[in-house]
């Protein structure tokens, strides 16, 4: 058989000697097919989008670009924004699929266009070519973006490296962290010169959505810059292999490299503001109305057609879906699974509209302090948010609030003993934090006074007035089951709030708004105060400083919070309440996680500016981790009212941990093991 074979295959090869081979066999798609038209160029930007590394539904913090949507949460990555009942609920200091060769095939497909585009010149119009090539050069800075914020100075691989190569021209070394931030501004530059001012094509970029990156990228890099010289010893270093400084700044160059950054931030961000093409969302907003407030910033996260909205990832079912209402919706709607993002009280206490201990935290008790005095008692769970900031009412769901058509009842338990109800703990302090509520007592040995359910499926009944009344509620939290309001509290921001809607795996269509314009006034003002406080000056003739405190009182008036009643300053004082809206407007937007890195708050030394605000880091952290708290409802039979608990979160304890170290990303180590210039981490 292995003869015949050989002679049949003599033959084919002889029949086809005379015959022309230069023929490009059937189904190869070429240059020619892809670079030479539109049509053409819609199939490679459609690939070249596929890959891009957008965090969005399809984006966790754990797992990193592994592009599904599989137990899709927000704000978990140790942000104090919400916890969640798995695994991946925990410190963001590096990704199960690190984003390094996936970073260069982009690279890739972003420098061959640049390099070959300009063969078929003559097949476009001047704005489409333009546009086209200036989409190669966003699509490479947003990568080198990407890969900064996360290892540092990065390879800059900046043409096609052709193969087979000599190893000498495959090797790219990591440029110092200046260098790369340098390329990203440059290119963002060149991208922002060339693209049209508006998108071509449903999908594309364009001018506007290239000067809001540049704007969030030089943001990042002024902050490191900046702020690597607060960190104890200065956080910088060279690679060992290569003598670069692959993380931090020279100790001469860090002040004037902060100052240019933070002037491209600002520059970019106001040319976006003085355009005027895009505007924040107000289509339901009416003075003095919190509930128009409220709705009115509930809808803008699904209005595709909102001029706040720069770019925007988008969806369609059943073609394009995600799931994170079936991941993080309310247990009562349980598909496949549920309560994947549960706000914390923490984060609840950056909002205006609640009563306040000395020391900042939400007052619950008459005392001054949560272990003083006697629970404050409310006709209902909601009463206690009565006058609670719109924007947090549009962002959580409150126990008692409407969700869906459906009151989402979230009850910890109930208590049966006399009023008035003192205390439950004599101490809720973080040494305390691991005690809870089925220690105490009362929960656990007879005379029993506080009943509660370890599971939905195993509820305990409490007889009230007649009826049987579930200790827990529909939602719990329950003891032992993770799947509930871990934290007395749901997120609502990003949910489909449809009744019609049953959510289940990849069912879900919502869009997700990568930038938007409330994104952008942040940007402005942040990097305003920053370069005032570094001694800069406007790079655009602007009042910094009176733009600053316009773009933050805009965003307060749309939310529903107290305006500033003065100018802000090139002051520390200045730069928090910054810092601490930018911690507001963003929360769930997978933008707090890159916050609290680039500020270099995360660590024990920093951690009192965690929240944007000065706070005593003893409430919630110590030398080692830290760890945050949930506000937990009871019904009292003997009241026939709810009462509020400050607790750490009663399920699922998630204990972090953070160190300098992980400001940078550990480097591949096949990469820095193969290679003779990849180096790795001074630091690892």
């Amino acid at each position: 058989m292995k003869k015949i074979f050989i002679i049949s295959l003599l033959g084919i090869l002889s029949f086809t000697a005379c015959v022309d081979l230069d023929v490009p066999p059937k189904g190869l798609i070429t240059d020619d097919d892809l670079l030479s038209n539109d049509a053409g160029m819609d199939i490679y930007m459609s690939r070249v989008y596929s890959k891009m590394p957008f965090e969005e539904f399809k984006y966790l913090g754990e797992w990193g670009f592994e592009f599904n949507s599989w137990l899709g949460a927000m704000g978990i990555e140790a942000t104090g924004e919400a916890t969640n009942r798995d695994g991946i609920c925990k410190t963001f200091n590096g990704e199960r699929t690190t984003y390094w060769g996936p970073a260069f095939e982009l690279l890739r497909h972003a420098n061959y266009l640049i390099e070959n585009l300009p063969t078929y010149r003559d097949s476009y119009s001047e704005a489409n070519y333009n546009h086209y090539i200036g989409e190669a050069y966003y699509v490479r800075a947003f990568v080198f973006y990407t890969m900064a914020k996360r290892f540092g100075g990065v390879p800059l691989v900046t043409k096609v490296i052709e193969y087979p190569a000599d190893k000498s021209a495959l090797e790219v070394p990591r440029a110092s962290e200046e260098e790369t931030w340098d390329q990203i501004l440059a290119d963002f530059d060149q991208a922002i010169s060339l693209m049209l001012p508006e998108s071509p094509k449903d999908g594309y970029s364009n001018k506007y959505v290239a000067l809001a990156f540049k704007a969030e990228a030089m943001l990042y890099a002024g902050s490191v810059a900046q702020y690597n010289e607060k960190v104890s010893g200065r956080l910088t270093g060279l690679g060992k292999k290569t003598g670069v400084r692959v993380i931090g700044f020279a100790e001469d160059r860090w002040n004037a490299a902060a100052k240019r950054y933070y002037s491209e931030a600002y520059k970019a961000a106001h040319q976006i503001i003085t355009d005027g093409r895009y505007s924040l969302y107000k289509n339901k907003w009416e003075a003095n109305n919190p509930e128009a407030q409220y709705q009115n910033m509930v809808d803008m996260f699904s209005d595709l057609n909102s001029k706040e909205n720069i770019f925007v990832k988008k969806y369609l079912y059943p073609t394009l879906t995600h799931g994170y209402d079936s991941y993080s919706q309310p247990l009562v709607f349980r598909t496949a699974l549920s309560s994947g993002t549960c706000p914390t009280l923490d984060f609840l206490e950056l909002f205006e509209g609640f009563d306040r201990y000395p020391d900042g935290t939400v007052k619950v008790t008459t005392g001054n302090s949560n272990t003083q005095g006697e629970y404050i008692m409310y006709d209902k769970p909601l009463d206690f948010f009565k006058n609670a900031e719109p924007r947090l009412r549009a962002y959580v769901i409150f126990p008692g609030d409407i969700f869906k058509g459906k009151e989402i009842e979230i009850r910890a338990g109930i208590y049966t003993g006399s009023a008035p109800v003192k205390p439950l703990f004599d101490d809720y302090s973080y040494a305390n934090a691991e005690k809870n509520y089925t220690q105490l007592d009362i929960a656990s040995k007879d005379p029993k006074t506080l009943y509660l359910s370890s599971t939905l499926e195993t509820q305990v009944k409490v007889n009230y007035n007649g009826t049987e009344m579930t200790a827990a509620g529909a939602n719990g939290p329950f003891y032992s089951q993770g799947e509930s309001a871990l934290t007395g509290l749901y997120g609502r921001k990003w949910l489909n709030p449809d009744p019609s809607f049953v959510s289940d795996q990849g069912k879900s269509a919502q869009p997700f708004i990568l930038i938007r314009y409330g994104d952008v006034l942040l940007t402005a003002a942040e990097s305003a105060v920053e370069l005032a406080r570094l001694g800069g000056q406007s790079p655009d003739g602007s009042n910094m400083l009176d733009v600053a405190t316009k773009a933050i009182n805009d965003i307060r008036e749309r939310a529903g919070a107290t305006l500033l009643t003065g100018s802000l300053t090139a002051s520390e004082e200045s730069r928090n309440i910054v810092r601490k809206e930018r911690r507001k407007e963003l929360a769930f937007e997978h933008k707090t996680k890159w916050d609290l890195r680039r500020w270099r708050v995360q660590h024990y030394e920093n951690r009192d500016e965690f929240w944007g605000e000065i706070r005593n880091k003893s409430i919630f952290s110590n030398s080692n981790g830290y760890r945050f708290r949930g506000l937990y409802p009871f019904f009292s039979t003997e009241t026939g009212k709810y009462f509020f608990d400050a607790h750490f979160q009663m399920t699922s304890l998630k204990t972090f941990n953070y160190t300098p170290i992980d400001y940078y990303f550990e480097i591949p180590g096949g990469e820095v093991a193969k290679s003779l210039v990849i180096d790795q981490q001074p630091n690892r």
